[in-house]
This record gives C-alpha cells, structure tokens and sequence, in this order.
C-alpha cells in the first residue's frame, strides 16, 4: 500500500525518516529545497556556492535528523543548517581580484524595479554578515524574530538590533545623491 507523503506534516515526515522510511526525507527536501536555496543564494550572493550549500545543508540534515527535537519548526532548523552551511562555504573561498579590478559604479539618479532590486541587494552586501543575516531571515524569507533568533542562535533582542541596524544603514545607502540646490 503506497501513502501519501505529501498528506504529512513537517514533523511527521522526519519522525517516519529517522524510523527508516526511504521516502521520507525525499519529501522534506521536495518541499523546502527552494525556500533553502533562497537563503543560501543571499547568504553566499554566488548561484554555485549556495548550491553547494544547500547539497551540504540538506546531507547533514539527513545524517542528524535524529537530533532535531520538535521543539520548532522543521523550517527552522533547517534555515539553522542552511545558514551554517553557507557561511563555511564562504569562509573556505579567497577572494580572486582586488577592488581595483572592477570597474566602478555609477550612481544613479531614476531607478526602475531591475535596478532597485539590484540597488538593493548591493546594499544589503555592504552591511556585516550578522545584520545581512538577520534582515535576510526576517525581512525576505518573513521567519518571525524568535524563528530567526533560533536559527541564528541569538537572543530575540540581538535579531531585533541587528534588523533595526541593519534597516537604517540599508536606508542611508539607497539614499539618493543630493544634487546641487537639494535641500539637506
């Protein structure tokens, strides 16, 4: 008799894997690989490290799912692996040119929705990992601030400062340029 993985929740389904179901986990990874590539694609900002990332958080999940206690969503140890996972793969690269090798950008003084959301990301790599961190967890994969705090393993307190930072620093660098005449 075949079931219905699809029918089951988070819980559950890892439950029936550490008991050895052969399916089990292969449903987990069919519902979260996308959200968890997401995450590893901001964290690391490099399309073939974050899927590295995702292969090596998803293989420990599967190695330690007898550690995951139920205390949280399945989601959110799961963001916890993912985030742990590509932050080695980005503390294992060198970087390969200097700043110099680059050509510089010029600002821009009208934007359409491609070049904000470019703007944007390019601010929020300028801010230290741990505020990037903790916007990307709350304000682009929506985690509530204790989901976040879990998976960074931070207090509640620590994700709303590091949010709070990080939402003003992101603000003053999308600033528009005054030009001559602006008002300050």
């Amino acid at each position: 008799m075949t079931r219905d993985l699809t029918e089951l929740d988070d819980h559950t389904l890892i439950r029936l894997h550490v008991e050895g179901d052969a399916d089990a986990f292969g449903e987990i990874f069919r519902r979260h690989r996308d959200r968890m590539w997401a995450l590893a694609l901001r964290t690391t900002r490099d399309r073939e490290m974050a899927a590295d990332a995702v292969q090596d958080a998803f293989l420990n999940a599967f190695r330690r799912a007898a550690s995951f206690r139920g205390d949280a969503q399945l989601t959110t140890w799961l963001h916890r692996i993912t985030v742990n996972a590509s932050l080695d793969r980005l503390r294992r690269v060198r970087p390969t040119a200097d700043i110099e090798d680059h050509e510089p950008v010029e600002p821009r003084d009208g934007h359409h929705a491609v070049d904000v959301r470019l703007d944007v990301r390019a601010a929020l790599a300028e801010l230290p990992e741990a505020q990037r961190l903790a916007l990307t967890l709350v304000d682009l994969h929506g985690l509530s601030v204790a989901e976040a705090a879990a998976v960074l393993e931070v207090a509640e307190g620590t994700v709303k400062s590091r949010c709070s930072r990080g939402r003003e620093a992101m603000a003053r660098i999308l600033r528009p340029t005054q030009g001559p005449g602006a008002e300050v």
